[in-house]
């Protein structure tokens, strides 16, 4: 059974469609790239599996288990067997990097006596084993995002979720934090990543789905970044199609709505 399942997956906010009947299935120790413009639904893709967002329809499944209908309490057991990388959860200012990744592994209730000596094991992973005393606001960005991905692997994972992880970093620092997250691949972790990074996309030459609007338009295996996530043309044909269709909704009857 695939590792991750989209079932006909729609996810709407009020009246704005994030995402729309979107169906595909990841494997065990696949990368995958999702790629597309800001507002795409990237981010939205990833809140799902997360269960950060709740589904409007359609079916979620996380190694074999139903997560659109998880009930809350093992909510926080689902999102500890993920690795989550995000520039949106920084680390803390006043808590060195080493007890910044403490803290995520406290979250995972984790015997207190091993997490310093984890917490460095992990910072020597990323390269920055000398480094485990540093304030984040004395490294730079892409050591930054190197204890991030440090901080996500602290949970054992076997499923990296990275939103936009390289949005912030220069070219070498992008391509340093790439070389980190394909190694982690190549030992059999899954690797979901959300990315607008063009250049990273095309010469990484992993899967790509593409979403355009909030619709899955392309799911290429080995592909470079896909033109159709930057068509504007694409964009508004489905935006059209979706208005076309909202007005249908207005006249008929409430009974077959």
């Amino acid at each position: 059974m695939a590792q991750i399942v989209f079932d006909h997956v729609t996810k709407k906010f009020k009246e704005d469609t994030a995402l729309e009947d979107i169906s595909f299935e990841i494997e065990k120790g696949e990368f995958v790239f999702i790629i597309g413009k800001s507002g795409a639904g990237k981010s939205t893709l990833l809140n799902l599996i997360m269960k950060q967002e709740e589904v409007t329809s359609g079916k979620i499944l996380v190694e074999g288990r139903r997560v659109d209908t998880m009930p809350w309490e093992k909510v926080p057991y689902h999102r500890r067997r993920l690795g989550i990388m995000s520039s949106e959860v920084g680390l803390l200012k006043d808590r060195s990097v080493c007890d910044n990744i403490k803290l995520a592994m406290l979250a995972t209730e984790s015997a207190k006596r091993h997490m310093h000596t984890k917490s460095i094991k992990l910072l020597g992973l990323v390269g920055l084993a000398n480094k485990y005393e540093a304030y984040p606001d004395e490294l730079s960005g892409g050591e930054q995002a190197r204890v991030l991905l440090a901080r996500a692997l602290s949970v054992e994972p076997e499923i990296l979720i990275a939103d936009e992880p390289t949005a912030n970093l220069d070219p070498d620092a992008a391509w340093d934090l790439m070389q980190l997250v394909e190694e982690l691949n190549y030992r059999g972790m899954t690797v979901l990543m959300a990315s607008h990074a063009r250049g990273l996309v095309t010469i990484m030459k992993r899967r790509c789905i593409t979403l355009v609007s909030g619709r899955l338009v392309a799911d290429d295996k080995r592909s470079i970044y896909n033109q159709k996530a930057m068509d504007v043309f694409a964009e508004r044909k489905i935006l059209q199609e979706r208005g076309k269709n909202s007005e249908k909704m207005l006249y008929l009857p409430k009974n077959v709505r």
